[in-house]
């Protein structure tokens, strides 16, 4: 087998792989394939095909499944499913070791694969492909089984479908950093700086830099030719559907900038959205800058502005107006998230840094206490590939990958100072 060329977290060690198997006396565990599993090479894109739940391998393509354990010792792996006409042998990898199973067409008990040592805890890959010359006997697998009789060992996976978990689990965890704010004063602008390390920018990406109470601002990977710098206020009317809201309760456009597009969107709550395509590049520092402003007749407007570290000029990006509100900047934070399903299986990170709040003074303060956060999919469990924390002037972002160096959730943390106050001149500022 060809490994992918890219790099796919990967943090169990293997000691020895036996195809002989010991007793069941400590634990069994299913790990669904259609919540658990990716294409080898995520680059061949599209779903996994799937019917009724069961995964269905071919010699084209190969496919990664993907469990946690919390300690190292034996543990012995089998396959359920069956062919659809006759036997068809699949093969599997599992660090360096290769081995194989004949599948038949008749449901019957799960089909042995072996028993792997894991030297380590964290999450342990296994490939599979059908090996199979007869594509008539098409091999259709349900679920991986691992057992073991380590005591006290813990298996975490994507369990089941419930809350449409094999799409979200597959997506990954997402992780937030919520800043800690100056108490008692209103304010009106936050800022931040977002520097993407070079082969960190996966496919996918959302890199959401400024985040307040009614909506975020940031930039994405969405395909091989195209980024996007993105910005969206959600409506007060929740709903994922954007033609449900009331007019009374929709946003509204004010301005938008030069190549920018606004539009509705839906799914993830509903509101206004804009974006720009922008070729921006890993390896280079952008900034971003939100205004919250009422209006004095219980709206408020928010308005965001974007540019490359060392540019003179911001680049409007839009001016949208919230109906029933009447609030400053609130609840600032940053995240990060993967939006394509098919990449799951891809790390990703990004340094945060450089963050400011300006009050309605007009005086800037430094934000340098962030806590580290995570959505459904991480405090769940069904997903531990997902750290952050700060290193010297900025904070980190990474997820993804299944990677085994978790940081836990809900810790505090400090970066250092930069001094570097944001260089822009508020009232020269593009509006239109």
């Amino acid at each position: 087998m060809i490994l992918p060329t890219f790099r796919i977290g990967f943090a169990a060690t293997l000691l020895s792989l036996s195809l002989v198997l010991s007793p069941l006396t400590a634990g069994e565990w299913s790990v669904p394939l259609a919540g658990n599993t990716f294409h080898l090479d995520p680059s061949s894109g599209g779903r996994l095909p799937l019917a009724d739940g069961a995964l269905r391998l071919d010699r084209d393509r190969e496919y990664s499944v993907y469990f946690h354990i919390d300690r190292p010792g034996p543990i012995e792996i089998a396959v359920e499913g069956k062919t659809r006409r006759g036997q068809a042998e699949i093969q599997a990898q599992v660090g360096d070791e290769n081995f194989s199973a004949s599948i038949g067409d008749s449901p019957t008990d799960p089909y042995s694969l072996g028993e792997v040592v894991i030297e380590k805890p964290g999450y342990v890959r296994v490939d599979l492909r059908s090996s199979s010359s007869d594509r008539r006997a098409a091999v259709m697998l349900s679920n991986l089984i691992v057992s073991s009789n380590v005591d006290g060992l813990k298996l975490d996976c994507v369990e089941s479908n419930k809350g449409n978990m094999f799409y979200w689990g597959r997506r990954g965890p997402s992780v937030h950093l919520k800043y800690r704010l100056p108490q008692d004063t209103p304010l009106t602008y936050a800022y931040s700086e977002i520097m993407v390390p070079e082969g960190e920018d996966a496919m996918g990406t959302y890199f959401m830099a400024n985040g307040f109470g009614e909506g975020y601002f940031g930039m994405q990977v969405n395909s091989d030719t195209e980024r996007r710098v993105l910005f969206s206020v959600w409506s007060p009317f929740h709903t994922d559907n954007p033609a449900d809201i009331p007019p009374e309760d929709r946003i509204t456009t004010l301005a938008k900038g030069k190549e920018v597009h606004a539009q509705k969107f839906g799914n993830e709550g509903s509101g206004g959205q804009s974006y720009l395509v922008y070729p921006w590049k890993a390896g280079k520092t952008y900034r971003f800058l939100t205004e919250v402003q009422p209006d004095g007749d219980g709206n408020t407007r928010y308005t965001s502005w974007f540019s490359e570290q060392d540019a003179d000029q911001w680049q409007l990006i839009a001016s949208f107006r919230r109906p029933k509100t009447d609030v400053h900047l609130t609840n600032f934070h940053s995240f990060l998230e993967n939006f394509s399903p098919a990449y799951g299986n891809v790390t990703r990170s990004a340094h945060y840094g450089n963050q400011w709040v300006g009050d309605t003074q007009g005086n800037w303060h430094e934000v340098t206490n962030a806590v580290l956060t995570g959505d459904n999919t991480a405090r769940t469990r069904q997903r531990l590939d997902y750290a952050g924390g700060s290193e010297s002037e900025h904070f980190f972002l990474r997820n993804c990958g299944f990677f085994s160096d978790r940081v836990e959730l809900d810790q505090s943390f400090e970066r250092a100072p930069s001094g570097s106050q944001p260089e822009v001149d508020l009232s020269k500022l593009p509006r239109s």
